[in-house]
């Protein structure tokens, strides 16, 4: 089984010049690995948990100007870089927990997670120790620490100066591949109980397994029906075992990276108007939001 897991994580490292498949890496050593339980056959869908919705707040409607700076924070003895992102507003904002991937950086998502902070949001983004592209050694066991290391960092943002800055009732996740899969533990085996949303971006439950947890949440998965990293066929039988408020966006034709990394390439606009208006509908409570997520068969909308 381990071997198993091994190798699909490290097929297709080769060539990754940017944020790519899911990382893992060694303290303390993780215990074992679980994988996504296959879709239940079913002719009925079950009803899914309920997510209570959060009362609107007033929504930002112009660009914000936004800040950035860096703090570095310290989980036994994990050193733990943390980039964040902060909109300019005169009132407490919703915040984000974003993971980047294997041989990843938050610097680059920078574009997008730029975009989701002039929106209104707070992003927070962890360089994990052993998985990002500084690391001197990659080791793709060490995702499973990082659902801990992520709400460690959510938890030192929030008590610090900055804290003061975000309303900590509206907290979301949310990561890309090895990052993505970060997020699906904060719902599962290292259920964050302060999260009310998740975004899933070419991830899987691989590793961290399925067995949602705790409050319900709502989550939305984002993947490329060409994805050769992580396949778009064990991001939707992760969706599909969902039990709560859910919505799918597939990118016909879109690879592992493109649609959350180049703003020049069509799919990267829709993911981020997809992302934002879930994060507004969420986190915001805005009913306008709903009316800018997208229709039709690429859309598969639970929420």
């Amino acid at each position: 089984m381990r071997r198993l897991v091994v190798a699909l994580l490290t097929a297709g490292l080769a060539g990754l010049a940017t944020p790519g498949l899911a990382g893992c890496t060694g303290q303390p050593a993780p215990a074992k690995w679980v994988t996504p339980s296959p879709s239940p056959a079913a002719t009925v869908a079950p009803q899914l948990a309920h997510v209570t919705p959060l009362p609107p707040l007033p929504v930002p409607r112009a660009a914000l100007d936004v800040s950035r700076q860096e703090v570095t924070y310290s989980r036994e003895g994990r050193v733990l870089r943390t980039v964040i992102w902060m909109p300019s507003s005169t009132t407490r904002v919703p915040a984000v927990i974003f993971s980047h991937g294997l041989n990843g950086t938050p610097e680059a998502f920078a574009p997008l997670l730029t975009a989701w902070a002039s929106a209104g949001f707070a992003v927070i983004a962890p360089a994990y120790p052993n998985t990002t592209r500084s690391a001197p050694r990659l080791d793709v066991y060490d995702v499973l620490n990082q659902p801990a290391d992520a709400s460690f960092v959510l938890s030192q943002v929030l008590a610090g100066p900055l804290g003061k800055r975000i309303d900590n009732t509206r907290l979301a996740a949310a990561g890309h591949s090895a990052g993505a899969i970060t997020t699906v533990g904060l719902f599962t085996a290292s259920r964050d109980a302060r999260l009310h949303a998740g975004i899933v971006l070419a991830g899987s439950g691989l590793g961290v397994g399925t067995a949602f947890t705790g409050t319900p949440a709502s989550l939305l998965f984002v993947h490329g029906d060409a994805d050769p990293l992580v396949s778009y066929a064990s991001g939707r039988a992760t969706y599909e075992l969902v039990p709560w408020s859910k919505a799918m966006l597939t990118v016909p034709g879109g690879n592992h990276n493109d649609p959350y990394l180049r703003p020049d390439v069509t799919s990267y606009a829709e993911v981020r108007s997809v992302t934002l208006a879930f994060l507004r509908l969420e986190l915001y409570g805005d009913p306008m939001a709903r009316r800018q997520l997208p229709q039709g068969p690429s859309f598969d909308d639970r929420l």
